[in-house]
């Protein structure tokens, strides 16, 4: 049992969560810019990939 069963998220939900998450830090890395500003974005833009991959994974 995970730990999304105990709270009544579904897996869906967790993504959904994910890729927001994603959303704002690749936001806040291009108001940044620069370097540091690209590494956020990026690591945001890995969030979204991730998170989206994750919501169309099959489930067994």
């Amino acid at each position: 049992m995970g730990v999304n069963a105990l709270f009544g998220k579904t897996n869906t939900t967790t993504s959904n969560y994910i890729i927001g998450l994603g959303a704002l830090v690749t936001g806040a890395g291009k108001l940044i810019g620069g370097k540091l500003g690209s590494g956020i974005t990026g690591f945001g833009v890995a969030h979204i990939i991730l998170g989206t991959l994750d919501k169309y994974r099959h489930r067994w």
